[in-house]
């Protein structure tokens, strides 16, 4: 079954439906994320692969090293400043996947804005470096 390496909570949501999103939407993600990141769920890192509960009609998204392109920490043109709270520490969590891009904010304190998105960034990294 693996290992168990993390684990915690997460919203998310692709880069293609945070595209489509309206001035209602990011009005209300002004008040809460949960608004424009829909998918939410538990974030479980094993030795052999990481998995999103929920991801889609309440079925798991299961990501092996080799479906992972790329991770990164930072505002995008399509999460920002504006919308992500003005501290660093609310960057979203990015992950390419062969036909998308998945945005994750992993335990992210509403009130305050913080994720621990570049601690889960980081163990990502050295999860795909084996």
């Amino acid at each position: 079954m693996g290992n168990v390496l993390a684990n915690a909570t997460y919203v998310g949501q692709t880069a293609d439906v945070l595209a489509r999103r309206t001035g209602a939407d990011s009005i209300a993600a002004g008040v809460s994320q949960k608004a424009i990141f829909q998918r939410r769920g538990e974030i479980t890192l094993y030795d052999d692969r990481l998995v999103l509960g929920n991801w889609g009609d309440n079925d798991d998204l299961v990501l092996r090293r080799e479906d992972v392109k790329s991770v990164r920490v930072e505002f995008t043109g399509l999460y920002g400043r504006f919308i992500g709270g003005l501290l660093n520490a609310g960057k979203p969590l990015i992950l390419e996947v062969a036909d998308a891009e998945l945005y994750l904010l992993i335990d992210r304190k509403e009130f305050m804005e913080t994720t621990d998105d570049r601690h889960w960034g980081k163990l990502v990294e050295d999860w795909l470096a084996g």
